[in-house]
């Protein structure tokens, strides 16, 4: 049985396999962006070609999946969301180590998904590259049952107030072994939007704890999941200094 309030350091598959069917009101998470898979000479460079030329700062995680390995982690992964949670955000984005499997796990999952956010970073990064396009924004795939149609059933805010762009910054970096933070900001206004007091937000990638930090400032409870042993240390520490400074 899963306990609440509390972050498991372990594959996210694992805690969920112990979740029973829509136990969970909430999933917000972002998935690592598979960053360090590259392109050379029209094909996909190998596992030891990035290991030689791209540095991470995950320990034992290199963010670089076989493109097949990626899409077969994370079609596992949004079957499993869709079965624990009545309602999922699962914020991505596409660089050339997702894109291929980013865009064919939305056509898989169609039925699904019940509306896509633009998520407007208001300030592009800048191109790795001559060619490409600056990234300013990302996407945030809403989950729930199988349904045609694009009407929530628990939702708290009124006709016309809430639009599908979304103009927020992004995060400050909280940790060396984590840059990639989505905002306080976002994860309020998902869970402040579509979730009610006392309900349980679960965050299967959980980084540096900013969906637990936003649930237990919203007065909601939490289940998170965190592989990286070092990260897993560093959120345990930072959400209980939250825990204790709202008592």
């Amino acid at each position: 049985m899963i306990e609440i309030n509390k972050i498991y350091n372990e594959n996210c598959l694992d805690t969920m396999g112990r979740i029973p069917d829509k136990f969970v009101n909430l999933i917000v998470t972002s998935p690592p962006y598979n960053m360090n898979l590259r392109i050379r000479k029209g094909e996909y460079c190998s596992r030891q070609i990035i290991k030689e030329e791209f540095s991470t700062k995950y320990d034992n995680f290199d963010d670089n999946l076989p493109i097949d390995d990626f899409y077969k982690l994370h079609y596992d992964i949004l079957k499993e969301i869709i079965r624990v949670s009545e309602l999922s955000f699962y914020v991505i984005q596409i660089v050339t180590g997702s894109k291929r499997a980013f865009f064919k796990l939305i056509g898989d999952f169609n039925e699904y998904i019940k509306d896509i956010i633009i998520w407007d970073k208001v300030n592009s990064q800048p191109a790795m590259k001559a060619g490409v396009f600056n990234s300013q924004f990302e996407m945030i795939l809403v989950l729930g049952d199988n349904s045609i149609s694009r009407q929530f059933t628990n939702y708290n805010f009124n006709r016309g107030e809430l639009s599908n762009v979304w103009k927020i910054k992004r995060g400050k970096k909280l940790s060396n072994k984590n840059g990639a933070v989505f905002p306080r900001e976002l994860v309020d206004k998902i869970i402040l939007n579509f979730s009610n007091e006392n309900d349980i937000v679960y965050d299967p990638f959980t980084g540096t704890g900013t969906t637990q930090e936003s649930a237990i400032m919203n007065n909601r409870l939490f289940i998170g999941s965190e592989l990286i042993k070092s990260q897993f240390e560093f959120v345990v520490e930072r959400i209980n200094k939250i825990k204790n400074m709202n008592l």
